[in-house]
């Protein structure tokens, strides 16, 4: 029960603070968004928290390490952002996701968890 507990609290603390840094690095702000309404920043914000997630649950898995978990959080969470700074030079992903438009937040959403899995996987290796 310890063990859980550790690993429970850890991994949400880590969850958290992801989603504080991702939401004051895009130039939107999602949870405002949501509350607005925006289906799309909804989405988006879903696929980022899933891709960071994903890698977290694979980490604990194969290595059982709080120390290790930590550091592929700071890892993952920097795929994503890069993962969204890219969408953003190349496609305006921002403005899309801000004008509500839902296509937009799941090209995000989907890429975002993709990129999650595949990070997942690779830390396997």
């Amino acid at each position: 029960m310890l063990n859980f507990s550790l690993y429970m609290v850890v991994a949400l603390a880590l969850l958290a603070v992801f989603m504080l840094v991702y939401e004051r690095f895009t130039p939107y702000r999602e949870i405002q968004e949501i509350r607005e309404g925006n289906t799309a920043a909804a989405i988006a914000f879903v696929g980022a928290i899933l891709g960071f997630t994903f890698p977290l649950v694979s980490v604990i898995f194969y290595t059982h390490s709080i120390f290790e978990m930590a550091f592929w959080a700071l890892i993952t969470g920097v795929v994503q952002m890069v993962l969204f700074f890219i969408l953003q030079r190349s496609l305006g992903i921002a403005e899309g996701i801000k004008a509500r438009n839902v296509a937009s937040g799941t090209l995000l959403a989907g890429l975002a968890v993709s990129i999650g899995l595949l990070n997942a996987i690779c830390i396997s290796y």
